[in-house]
């Protein structure tokens, strides 16, 4: 008895004291915002290792979340400029955000890229290479100065369709021993690319995140979704074939990868007891993105991920999930980069149980 009183106080406490965005991340609140371009890798100096840093102007404040945005393109083409990673950028910065839209490693040529497995798996982990090393230049700099004013523990990455698939397979992808090793022998494609942490520099830095945000993308095996992966929010249309709403090759195409879309992801985060929602366009295809705010879907898929996010941010975290009568048993506690830990008060934790469940708790000292 005593612990489901401790439970419920902790609801009725946390609300107001932990509600202290005042309407920061929620509405645009500020009307311009500035761009810095900087190069993030330390070992390649390219305009593929370049990304934009998009920063709400007229803003005091220090500990600023951030997000990561990534481009679509099929993994051959695309930049940051593309006019969706611009709107979401903006939008989210003006909201109080720090935003950055990030270029990656490309396949060279398309053809190629199309017919070759072993390729396109090479491909993938070098853009989830680039862009953990773009994490971690964040971090760098948190450590050094701090120019962008964030809150290195709470940074979210995502983007549209090859975008959203870095996004997923980068938070996903846990460990190299979880990777195929036939017919293609994914782990050594890995392991020649310097690891899961990859080749692109900013080493000593961690590449972890606090959540995924997926706009038609998609992951290649669901079941790399875990019980301690980091909270995933994705919009996606019901008939996309290009980036499969359900299972299927990439673009349609039988020699490309299979991608698993929102419909398989989603009951697996479901299954494993992952924070996710999801938004289906019915009837709605790959591209409704491409226009960015033009397009009345694209909008309102920011309004989507920005009420996903919301609940997630330190200054606003009211959430747990409790359920009393369950005979349930605590496996491990994590923090919200995944990292196992104690019972700490006043930090944002999740409690691991043996039947699947995770409760997100705030205890109060």
């Amino acid at each position: 008895m005593k612990k489901i009183v401790l439970l419920s106080l902790l609801i009725i406490v946390s609300a107001p004291l932990f509600s202290q965005c005042n309407g920061r991340y929620d509405s645009e609140i500020f009307t311009s915002v500035s761009k810095t371009t900087v190069n993030y890798s330390d070992v390649y100096i390219n305009s593929q290792h370049e990304m934009d840093i998009y920063t709400p102007d007229g803003d005091t404040e220090t500990n600023r979340p951030l997000i990561l945005f990534m481009h679509g393109g099929s993994f051959t083409g695309g930049s940051k400029e593309l006019i969706d990673c611009v709107d979401f950028c903006e939008s989210f910065a003006k909201r109080g955000y720090v935003t950055a839209s990030v270029n990656y490693r490309l396949a060279s040529n398309p053809i190629n890229f199309m017919l070759d497995q072993e390729l396109q798996y090479r491909t993938v982990f070098k853009s989830i290479a680039d862009i953990k090393s773009a994490i971690r230049y964040f971090r760098k700099d948190y450590n050094n100065g701090n120019t962008y004013n964030i809150d290195d523990n709470t940074i979210f990455i995502g983007g549209t369709s090859a975008g959203g698939v870095i996004a997923v397979h980068l938070a996903y992808v846990d460990n190299i021993s979880d990777l195929p090793t036939s017919p293609t022998d994914v782990q050594s494609i890995a392991n020649s690319l310097g690891g899961l942490e990859g080749d692109a520099g900013n080493d000593g830095y961690s590449s972890k995140v606090s959540g995924v945000i997926s706009f038609a993308g998609g992951i290649n095996d669901v079941n790399w979704i875990d019980a301690l992966d980091e909270p995933l929010v994705s919009i996606q249309g019901d008939a996309d074939v290009i980036v499969n709403y359900n299972c299927g090759p990439g673009q349609g195409v039988a020699t490309i990868l299979t991608l698993c879309g929102t419909a398989e992801m989603h009951p697996q985060a479901d299954a494993v007891g992952l924070i996710n929602n999801d938004l289906v366009y019915p009837g709605e295809g790959h591209t409704w993105f491409v226009t960015g705010n033009s397009n009345s879907k694209f909008t309102q898929a920011l309004e989507f991920t920005k009420d996903f996010l919301y609940p997630l941010l330190p200054c606003n975290n009211t959430t747990a999930i409790i359920n009393i009568n369950s005979e349930k048993q605590l496996v491990k506690i994590v923090d919200i980069l995944g990292r196992e830990t104690n019972e700490v008060n006043n930090t944002t934790l999740f409690y691991i149980y043996n039947n699947g469940e995770v409760e997100k708790r705030i205890i109060l000292e």
